[in-house]
């Protein structure tokens, strides 16, 4: 007798179904948002950025990856409505390019959303926790407390289900994003203050620096896509993933535009240099001088808050994305099992014990926690996600074009042929210029090790997905189906 997938008594047994009809639009859009951290961005991107780059073209470089990410939705989406999947990028590329191209994209996945995950506790604990335990304290705290402190929290709230996080996650993103367009006004009532066209010129696209900057736009933009994550949660998905996912884009496009315009603009004719001696510390002393000091103390709390919504909306994404894999068993079943409240406990478990592992190594060997942690994970994660968005686009195409599936010439392939050709340019313009993405000289650390890091494991998960077809066939079948595979893979061998 087959076993199925129905979610299962209040006495601890499990399921391999996550919560149903829990999100709408403002609950997702503020997840996704969480992961975007406005302030995060703001503050710490783009001074770090600017000072590693030499480039001003942050602003321009914002609204042509909402452009880019406004058309790359139309056939994503398409797509979602008829893969409803919690692995998302991986079920696409799955049934789009082939079962092996999709694990070797879920793995792919895993390491970008890690890069971001574990970069938001250097940021965290560098930039923000440390500094203040040590103010308030007077005391020198090293960096790993905060940043395990944060590792905790994270690690109960995502081992709960995600409508418990939701909550903190709408608190946290509304008040990060209140601060940036507070203190983005502030900036342009100093006496003095003019925009820098520069910093919006078209032709700061131009040339090898057009794939940096993209780059960097989709740094700023990760977890836009991570809407479709949650479809298995949402209410009436066909329209809240929609409206979260465009909403969203807008609102956050808009507000990045105008703050690191402001910021850049603020920063006097040499912003890099400026940039370089204040580092995170810029946007705030810029609004310090119409909202006083104490702005600096309250815009600093309320980074570290945005930082830790980030870690925390990243491991959710991370948690759904492994869980997928472990419920198709492409990953240990383990993973792919519920708690009584539907709340995916083991993937996040793993998670967190990754996190943990990540963190202590980073410590013990005394890397720098906002430079090496976060700057190059924020990067490397941004890489990552352009890539995938890539490969993505390039499934959608190749999905539609074997049956329609009633979506229109415009859904099916117009928007996902323009996303397509426009992410592949882009995509080899970023890979030739690692090593000004990373603000290092060719050939040297992450501008040579991540290439190789991305290959490999996307080639590991390949030749995975290819044993699977040949030692379980089984379970091969049921890659990217969802909830479906799990009653195939099951009623034919039991938990594997």
């Amino acid at each position: 007798m087959p076993v199925t997938s129905t979610p299962v008594s209040a006495q601890g047994s499990v399921s391999h179904a996550l919560a149903r009809n829990r999100l709408g639009p403002f609950a997702i859009g503020s997840a996704i948002a969480s992961s975007v951290a406005p302030l995060t961005v703001i503050t710490l991107v783009v001074p770090l950025a600017l000072a590693a780059t030499g480039l001003i073209g942050f602003p321009i470089a914002i609204l042509a990856v909402a452009a880019i990410l406004m058309i790359y939705a139309v056939g994503y989406l398409a797509m979602a409505r008829h893969i409803p999947n919690a692995g998302a990028f991986y079920a696409y590329v799955a049934h789009g390019l082939g079962r092996p191209a999709g694990v070797g994209a879920s793995w792919f996945a895993l390491l970008t959303y890690n890069s971001f995950q574990l970069c938001c506790y250097g940021a965290f604990s560098a930039a923000i926790g440390a500094p203040l335990l040590s103010e308030w304290t007077g005391l020198q705290i090293h960096w790993l407390i905060p940043a395990l402190l944060a590792w905790a929290l994270v690690a109960v709230l995502g081992a709960n289900e995600v409508k418990l996080s939701g909550h903190i996650l709408v608190l946290l993103v509304i008040a990060e994003t209140i601060l940036v367009v507070v203190n983005s006004m502030a900036i342009m009532l100093t006496p003095g203050f003019a925009f820098n066209v520069a910093a919006v010129s078209v032709s700061e696209l131009s040339g090898p620096t057009l794939g940096v900057l993209i780059v960097l736009g989709a740094t700023s933009f990760a977890g836009i896509e991570q809407s479709v994550v949650y479809i298995e949660e949402s209410k009436n998905p066909k329209r809240t993933i929609p409206v979260a996912t465009y909403v969203t884009i807008a609102i956050i496009a808009a507000v990045y535009a105008l703050a690191s315009w402001v910021q850049i603009s603020a920063a006097g004719p040499n912003p890099v240099e400026t940039a370089e001696k204040q580092g995170p510390e810029l946007f705030f002393n810029q609004a310090a001088v119409v909202l006083g000091q104490g702005s600096i103390t309250i815009g600093k709390i309320l980074l570290g808050t945005g930082t830790f919504a980030a870690a925390l909306a990243f491991h959710n994404a991370i948690t759904r994305y492994t869980f997928a894999l472990g419920r198709e068993g492409v990953l240990p079943r383990l993973f792919g099992r519920t708690t009584a409240r539907n709340a995916p406990r083991n993937a996040s478990f793993a998670q967190t014990a990754l996190a943990f592992v990540v963190l202590i190594v980073f410590a013990v060997a005394g890397w720098d926690p906002l430079i090496q942690l976060f700057y190059w994970g924020s990067t490397t994660g941004g890489l990552g996600v352009l890539l995938l968005y890539t490969l993505t686009s390039v499934a959608v195409l190749a999905f539609f074009a074997r049956n329609s599936r009633g979506e229109n010439l415009w859904q099916r392939l117009i928007a996902p042929l323009i996303a397509s050709a426009v992410l592949l340019v882009v995509s080899v313009l970023s890979l030739n210029n690692l090593a000004l993405q990373y603000g290092v000289d060719p050939g040297t650390g992450p501008a040579r090790i991540v290439p190789l890091a991305i290959l490999t494991i996307f080639a590991a998960g390949t030749c995975w997905g290819l044993i699977l077809k040949r030692r379980k066939p089984e379970v091969y079948q049921g890659i990217g189906r969802g909830t479906r595979s799990t009653t195939a893979a099951t009623g034919l061998s039991a938990i594997l």
